[in-house]
């Protein structure tokens, strides 16, 4: 039995401003739009939790 590793990275071809979201999809096997969904809902109260989250993930998560 062999198990195959998957890093989390921004995703290159499912992107639409950094690709933090298609690679979270990616990463966990679910459609993009769970998260682009979450990270609307979470820039609703005042933006700023969202963005943050958001731009730190861009920072971190390394590209495809």
């Amino acid at each position: 039995m062999t198990t195959q590793q998957r890093a989390l990275r921004r995703s290159r071809n499912n992107r639409i401003v950094g690709g933090v979201c298609g690679g979270l999809a990616e990463f966990f096997g679910v459609s993009s739009f769970w998260f682009r969904l979450a990270f609307v809902i979470a820039f609703i109260p005042g933006g700023v939790p969202g963005i943050i989250v958001y731009l730190i993930m861009m920072m971190i998560v390394p590209s495809e």
